[in-house]
């Protein structure tokens, strides 16, 4: 009687345990494709994003000569007689990144060395989250930042910057990369073997020399991609240029001018007055694309360098 009452159960928990095994194999196999789809979130946002671009800057091509937007000095887009030079633009663009990593470059280097070969551990510790907190502040307070304490104060120094000028602009979005870069390069100086920096010192080198002979070459190819990755956060700045540079689109290498970068120009003709489907509207997608190629330009750069000087030990 006894042995009877066993047997049903035996076979429930026989086919119980195939059963939940199914079930295991069957979510092992549909882990990989769930995991494939998350992952291609971003590679089928990368294609909607070029494919949108193309299409309507082709259908921008179709209205202005590629030459003459590329090589045109004069931007009147919304002119009796528009004309569609990029050239203000990109040279607004690359002055204002140009004026910004002079400014972040040598600071934001200096910082990581002094993080990495100087500061204690207390101080590194006070000193990197700070950099943390400068890293977050929202741009457009930056921005405000730029036009109502830095212009000033410039003008005092420079009496013909107007109030609306690149430089300005430019000095700011350097102080907002220095963070990038000195975390960057800090985190590279610090992978640097200790034994390197001993065997240095044991021969009779001082710190000074093991920073600058020894550390520093032995972590140049991620300074050199934080200053890359640091251009390229500059280029696609937008809310900054956008309030202190004001909307002049000049033709100039007089940095103390209203210049017009390719973010502010967008920001400029989306919240204008850009009828869809007009050749102003369509401009927006065409300087939209030449940011896009500038910014894939600079990570390119940037990875090669990466490549080409990384030390592994």
């Amino acid at each position: 009687m006894s042995t009877t009452n066993k047997e049903p159960n035996i076979r429930e928990l026989i086919e119980q345990k195939r059963q939940s095994r199914n079930f295991k194999e069957l979510f092992e196999k549909a882990i990989p494709t769930l995991l494939f789809l998350i992952a291609s979130v971003s590679i089928f946002t990368t294609i909607g994003i070029i494919y949108t671009l193309l299409s309507e800057t082709i259908e921008f091509f179709k209205r202005v000569p590629f030459l003459d937007f590329f090589t045109g000095t004069v931007l009147k887009p919304l002119s009796q007689t528009p004309e569609f030079g990029v050239l203000p633009l990109i040279l607004g663009t690359v002055t204002s990144s140009l004026i910004a990593m002079l400014v972040a470059v040598p600071i934001g280097l200096m910082t990581a060395i002094y993080l990495s070969e100087y500061a204690s551990e207390r101080v590194r510790k006070v000193v990197k989250p700070l950099l943390e907190i400068l890293a977050g502040i929202p741009t457009i307070v930056y921005g405000f930042f730029a036009f109502t304490f830095v212009t000033p104060i410039l003008r005092e120094l420079i009496p013909n910057l107007q109030a609306t000028n690149i430089l300005s602009p430019g000095i700011v979005m350097g102080v907002m990369i220095i963070p990038m870069i000195a975390s960057l390069s800090e985190d590279a100086m610090s992978s640097v073997p200790q034994a390197m920096r001993d065997g240095a010192l044991g021969l009779g080198s001082t710190k000074l020399e093991v920073t600058r002979k020894v550390v520093i070459p032995a972590a140049l190819s991620g300074i050199i991609a934080s200053f890359v990755l640091g251009i390229s956060r500059a280029i696609g700045e937008t809310m900054i240029v956008t309030i202190a540079s004001g909307s002049t689109k000049n033709f100039t290498f007089d940095i103390t001018q209203s210049m017009q970068t390719m973010t502010a120009y967008i920001v400029e003709v989306t919240g204008g007055d850009a009828a869809t489907g007009s050749t102003v509207y369509y401009s927006l997608y065409a300087v939209a694309m030449t940011l896009f190629v500038f910014t894939l330009v600079m990570n390119i750069i940037a990875r090669a360098v990466s490549r080409k000087f990384r030390e592994e030990y």
